[in-house]
């Protein structure tokens, strides 16, 4: 019998019995099966399988690593191949074969979702090793998605969020008034594609026009040996209409829908994925006003169904239309002046990448507006009213 000089199998492969599934998660069963097939007969020593995952990060000449999940088995060779003379198995010409693995993996709470960043990695994968007498082994790979499952439906993320902040502005380190937003959310879990309902209040009594303006933002945190690597992300945006001085305005139930984003990441030691609404006002020739509520991207989304966190929030959020009325915002009269059903705006639109706001402030233009004629004039008086409202003097 003549053997391969390389000793190598012409068939090396890896394969999931579920190609299609994107992830797993706690307590599911990964199977699949490692296929051989050699064009000239091959000599083995032994089959091994490995599931691994670990969460590691890198900055420079450091790094760290935490194991989530470590299996390794030792396929039965001897039930499909033969011995020869030295104890190896040998590995016929011009037949296929398959060799199946399972792993179950870890109970609920002993994994880590799965996660790609700048610094950082949380990775999953299947390893095959083909042992072959004095030689090098063969490796091939195959990674997995894990995604541990987060219900927004909990207590503590159906339980609204709320907060206030002002700051004091000033002009050549002259008092310029203040600034003020007060916000509130019902609740603090989402999911992709829901929408997160904000009601604020936004106060202007400095002399500039300032723009209300949210976002959500994803915080990644890095951690080595007790050092932390902290990087922020604007991910998507809302503007509001700009408030002149003297001025206030609010959102009531302003919506923003929440884009596809990995789900915040829990009980990984050194990397987090965290994520806020960031609401602010723009003050141009000053830093911004910025308040932050905290927000859980999950992945089973909200119910609906109601419950006493739920019905407090509710009640939480009919309060603000108990404000005390304040004078009308210059934002809300324009708002109202329409042409064919469409707003027509009196300030430029913004529209470009807040690190680059225009610091210069905003310019007015004349609005396209068609106003309607004053009414006719007449000389003609009413006839005088008379009764009891005469005789009261009213």
């Amino acid at each position: 019998m003549v053997l391969s000089s390389a000793n190598k199998p012409q068939v090396f492969r890896l394969l999931f019995s579920d190609p299609a599934r994107t992830f797993y998660s706690s307590g599911d069963k990964l199977s699949g099966s490692v296929q051989l097939e050699a064009a000239a007969p091959c000599r083995l020593t032994g089959l091994r399988v490995t599931a691994a995952g670990c969460a590691r990060v890198e900055n420079r000449n450091r790094s760290q690593e935490v194991e989530y999940l470590k299996y390794e088995e030792e396929v039965r060779l001897e039930e499909v191949l033969s011995r020869d003379s030295d104890g190896c198995f040998l590995l016929p010409a011009g037949k296929s074969f398959s060799f199946l693995f399972g792993v179950e993996l870890p109970p609920p709470g002993r994994l880590v979702s799965s996660f790609k960043g700048k610094f950082g990695s949380v990775r999953y994968y299947v390893r095959a090793e083909l042992q072959r007498p004095s030689q090098r082994a063969l490796q091939i790979e195959q990674e997995f998605e894990v995604e541990e499952p987060l219900d927004v439906n909990r207590a503590d993320l159906l339980a609204p969020a709320a907060a206030s902040k002002q700051k004091k502005v000033t002009c050549m380190f002259i008092p310029d008034g203040q600034v003020s937003i007060t916000a509130q959310i019902d609740r603090k879990g989402f999911c992709e594609g829901e929408n997160i309902n904000i009601n604020a209040k936004f106060e202007n009594t400095c002399s500039r026009i300032v723009v209300p303006k949210a976002a959500i933002i994803a915080e990644h945190t890095y951690i080595i040996d007790g050092r932390t690597k902290v990087l922020r992300q604007k991910l998507t945006a809302v503007r509001g209409n700009p408030i002149i001085s003297g001025m206030c305005d609010m959102w009531q139930g302003r919506t923003m829908r929440v884009p596809k984003l990995k789900p915040t990441l829990l009980g990984c030691d050194i990397i987090k994925v965290d994520y806020a609404l960031m609401i602010y006002l723009h003050i141009p020739g000053s830093e911004k006003l910025i308040l932050e509520l905290p927000l859980v991207i999950g992945t089973v989304p909200f119910s609906g169904v109601g419950s006493r966190t739920s019905s407090m929030s509710s009640q939480a959020s009919g309060s603000w239309t108990s404000f005390p009325s304040a004078p009308p915002s210059y934002s809300n009269i324009h708002r109202d002046l329409r042409v064919g059903g469409l707003r027509t705006p009196l300030l430029h639109d913004y529209d470009g990448d807040d690190d680059d706001d225009d610091e210069g402030g905003l310019f007015m233009r004349a609005p396209e507006v068609c106003y309607p004629p004053p009414p006719a004039y007449s000389e003609v008086r009413p006839p005088p009213r008379c009764g009891p409202e005469v005789l009261n003097g009213f």
